[in-house]
């Protein structure tokens, strides 16, 4: 961590949707300048002050000007945190020169990416640096992946407790969830689209599980494309978001040094079949087309939104653990912003994980989970 920094964390991008809400969350539970020393930072100081002023937070919030596509300003702001939040997406497009930033001055940087091939990017690029000046880089730190790559591991530590040791299948099962599309989830899926139209290799990263894994290959895994039984739930069909979050549960088993088996096998779906697929894979095909950025669910969808996964672990014996993640807000943005800025506490308080590109889940295991459920409305619970 970057030892003389002003502040703990700097959420960057406070006046954009998502970033805006990881903003109200920290005034609403740490204040300002409390146990979390925080500040807004974005390109406009105008538009922070009345972001801060519209979120409630204290008129003396600290405000940081800083501009992506400036590296004077993105240099000037990584040495005044111990971690930056960002949420200023599309990241291949935005977020190079905020993650290079880090990765040299020792300081933590922690975002929502689901851009699997600027993922790849950034660990061949500063994971060395990274190491080097002790910065940890975490990426998706939202519901693309935490609930899924944590959920894996919950999973595991109960088979552990009820079966004596790991097992080498799991399941992720979406069993329900009621969340809206903001304009930067849009976005961030048309400029991963064009680069793979640009440089067609990219496919291969994308298609792969073992994507962001690289100098390991596993076993062949289910490739979840099309609607089928499964006998422990019975109907399942495709769950969008399944070609980024396996990725991330398959790093993040490498990363702490394969305790699931170098052959673990992991899928996910949605229960119900067909009828119950979620996500939209034809962004353009959205009534009045994608949503721009900076649009989002309203408050009122927010709140009433959630999310239910069930975790099915599977012994070689056939024996079987159940576990479930739980979330108390939409899961793209009400929940996803509580996630961002806890794991980011989390992270600045775990001074014994070492620098480096990592997953939430293999950099902090239990503690995020301890903290995700004091702190930002989910549930880690034990069904069979």
């Amino acid at each position: 961590m970057n030892p003389n920094a002003e502040f703990d964390l700097i959420v960057y991008g406070a006046s954009g949707y998502t970033g805006r809400l990881v903003a109200e969350h920290l005034a609403k539970r740490y204040g300002t300048g409390g146990e979390v020393k925080w500040a807004m930072a974005g390109r406009s100081a105008e538009k922070l002050a009345q972001v801060r002023d519209e979120i409630g937070a204290p008129a003396e919030t600290p405000l940081v000007v800083a501009d992506a596509s400036d590296p004077a300003q993105v240099r000037n702001l990584v040495r005044r945190a111990k971690a930056v939040i960002t949420t200023v997406g599309p990241y291949q497009l935005y977020g190079s020169e905020l993650v290079a930033a880090c990765a040299q001055a020792g300081t933590d940087c922690l975002d929502l990416s689901g851009e699997p091939n600027w993922m790849a990017k950034v660990i061949a690029e500063h994971d060395a640096a990274a190491k080097a000046s002790g910065a940890r880089i975490l990426h998706s730190c939202g519901f693309d992946s935490i609930p899924f790559e944590l959920g894996v591991w919950f999973c595991q530590e109960t088979a552990k407790a009820k079966l004596g040791g790991p097992v080498p299948r799991v399941k992720g099962r979406v069993r329900g969830i009621d969340g809206g599309l903001s304009g930067g989830t849009a976005a961030s899926g048309a400029a991963t689209m064009a680069a793979i139209q640009k440089d067609p290799s990219l496919l291969k990263i994308m298609m792969s599980p073992f994507g962001l894994t690289p100098g390991f290959e596993g076993p062949p895994q289910p490739p979840g494309q099309s609607a089928e039984e499964d006998p422990d739930v019975g109907p399942v069909g495709p769950f969008m978001m399944a070609v980024i979050n396996t990725k991330n549960v398959h790093r993040s088993n490498l990363l702490m040094g394969h305790p699931y088996g170098r052959d673990f096998v992991y899928d996910e779906m949605v229960m119900g079949g067909p009828g119950g697929t979620v996500g939209f894979t034809d962004l353009g095909s959205l009534p009045g087309g994608p949503p721009k950025p900076g649009e989002g669910p309203t408050k009122e969808e927010r709140e009433r939104g959630y999310f239910d996964i069930v975790f099915i672990g599977v012994a070689a014996d056939g024996r079987k653990v159940r576990v479930a993640v739980k979330g108390d807000m939409d899961p793209g943005y009400g929940s996803t912003s509580k996630m961002l800025a806890e794991t980011a506490i989390a992270l600045i308080r775990a001074p014994d994980v070492a620098g480096g590109v990592w997953t939430p889940g293999a950099a902090l295991q239990g503690r995020l989970v301890d903290r995700l459920q004091k702190h930002a409305g989910l549930s880690f619970e034990v069904e069979g």
